[in-house]
Order: structure tokens, then C-alpha cells, then sequence
């Protein structure tokens, strides 16, 4: 009995295809040391043409004002100026960073991975959510300083009257609308709740209104009404368009941030603006 053997192609493993690498030795290493010897003379020259004057003698008694946190943290520093200093400081980091974390999960495509803009509108929409990112913090800095009421009214002449004065800063919501006394007083709790010397039994809705309900409305509601409107709009389509929507809208959000606890705060962490601070003429304890 005759047996046919039909011979047929073993099936190869498909092997991904890298891209160009290069080695570590010389490339890499080489390209950073030219960028280090550029920053070190950057530094030099910047050490050489900026005069910095030096103050006192520190002195471990007395806070200078303002007193500020490292540049990496001012950000977080001014978030401690627009809302409850328990959410600026540790609850909205951390919701932040379990999201940053979370990123890789939600966008599980492979394709285009490591690559700089491979989607369709992906260079529009990190413009568009940068700019949104960064004139929207600037104008709600503004709004809850009062700069913006201020700025209306020099350049307008509208101050909203008495009726709209409520709108002039979210401080102004607490203090200008007419509350009624019971709502400072709102129980919650049937019993005193006593967490590091502070009591939880009552709370005080126009407080919860200005330092928690309206910041975390704003930090939840803003970017996702930006994503939403992007997405009417046709750019974001995939996961990884909203991903780079909201994290290119965080991005400018950090700088301004930054920027602003950096050179905008005077004394008392007031916002001052360059062009109006007064310099003097020396410096008090320097000859």
C-alpha cells in the first residue's frame, strides 16, 4: 500500500522589525556631554552677565516674606493658594499620579509606540489642548486673585456692580452672596469627629463651596469638556489622542504653575506682576 507524503512549509516564527539603534558608546554618551558642557557654559555665562546681588546673613529666626518652596514644588505651593490645602497638597498630587500611572493601561495599541506625533492629530491637538492648558490657568489665577475683575474695570470701565460682586474671585462667593446662618452650620456627623486636632462634625458650605467643590470642579470639568469638544471636532478619535490631549493640557498647566510661583508672588504670596514691582535703591544691611 503506497503512501503519499505531501511535504509542507514550516510555519517561522515573524520576528519584529526594530528600528535603527545605536550604541551607547560613543553615541549616547556623547551627545550627552556635549548637551552637559552646553548648560555648564550657558551657566557661566548667565553667572557673568546677571548681577546677583547677595542679601543678609541668613538667619534661622526670622522667615523672610515670601517664603517659598523649592522651584520643583511651587507649582504645588501655588495650587495651596486656590484651594483646601489638603487637596492641593497631597489628594490631587497623588489622584494625579495614580492616573499618570495608569496611562500605559488604558492605551494598550502597540503601533506607533516611543514615536513623536504618529497619529493623524496628534500635532494639533498638543497645541490645542497646550493652549487651553495654558491661557486657562493664567485666567483662573487671575480671576481668583482679582487681577481680572481689575482688569475689566481699568479697561472697560464694568466692576459688575453690587449684584455681580460675588463674581469677582472665588473668595468672593464665600463673602459677597447673602448665605444664610444654618449654612456654616450643616451637621454631617452625629457625633465629634477629632482627626489632628481638627473637629469634623459641622460643615460649612460656602468654605466647602470656595476651597473644594468649585478647584476640584474646575481641575475635573475643564479638561474634560476640552477632550469632549475635541472630540465633536473629529481630532481626538482614539485613546491615545484623549491621552495626549490631557497630558499636553497638564503640561502647559505645570509650567504656569511654576512660572507663576516662581517670579509672580510678592510679599504675603500676593500676585505681582513684573512691571510693577518697585526696586530700591540698595539693598537694607549691604553698604
Amino acid at each position: 500500500m503506497a503512501t503519499a507524503v505531501v511535504a509542507r512549509p514550516v510555519a517561522r516564527p515573524q520576528t519584529r522589525v526594530r528600528d535603527e539603534e545605536v550604541l551607547v558608546w560613543p553615541d549616547l554618551v556623547f551627545v550627552e556631554f556635549i548637551a552637559a558642557l552646553i548648560f555648564t557654559l550657558t551657566l557661566f555665562l548667565l553667572a557673568f552677565l546677571v548681577n546677583a546681588p547677595l542679601l543678609d546673613q541668613a538667619n534661622g529666626d526670622v522667615t523672610p516674606n515670601p517664603s517659598k518652596a523649592p522651584w520643583y514644588l511651587l507649582n504645588l505651593q501655588e495650587l495651596l493658594l486656590h484651594m483646601n490645602p489638603a487637596m492641593a497638597g497631597v489628594i490631587v498630587p497623588t489622584i494625579w499620579l495614580v492616573i499618570l500611572g495608569a496611562f500605559p493601561y488604558f492605551d494598550r495599541e502597540q503601533e506607533g509606540q516611543g514615536a513623536w506625533f504618529r497619529t493623524e492629530n496628534s500635532v494639533r491637538i498638543t497645541i490645542a489642548s497646550a493652549l487651553v492648558g495654558f491661557t486657562g490657568t493664567w485666567a483662573l489665577i487671575l480671576w481668583d486673585s482679582g487681577k481680572l475683575a481689575q482688569a475689566l474695570n481699568s479697561w472697560f470701565g464694568w466692576s459688575g456692580g453690587d449684584r455681580l460682586a460675588f463674581l469677582q474671585s472665588v473668595a468672593s462667593i464665600q463673602g459677597q452672596l447673602p448665605w444664610p446662618g444654618w449654612s456654616t452650620q450643616i451637621p454631617y456627623l452625629w457625633f465629634n469627629a477629632n482627626i489632628l486636632g481638627q473637629t469634623f462634625h459641622h460643615l460649612n458650605f460656602p468654605l466647602f463651596l470656595q476651597s473644594i467643590a468649585i478647584p476640584m470642579g474646575v481641575l475635573v470639568g475643564l479638561p474634560a469638556l476640552m477632550i469632549y469638544t475635541l472630540w465633536r471636532l473629529g481630532w481626538v478619535v482614539t485613546r491615545r489622542d484623549a491621552l495626549l490631549a490631557l497630558f499636553s493640557g497638564f503640561v502647559a498647566a505645570y509650567g504656569v504653575l511654576t512660572l507663576v510661583g516662581t517670579a509672580f508672588r510678592g510679599q504675603s504670596q500676593v500676585l505681582v506682576f513684573p512691571w510693577d514691582l518697585k526696586v530700591s535703591e540698595g539693598i537694607p544691611g549691604q553698604q
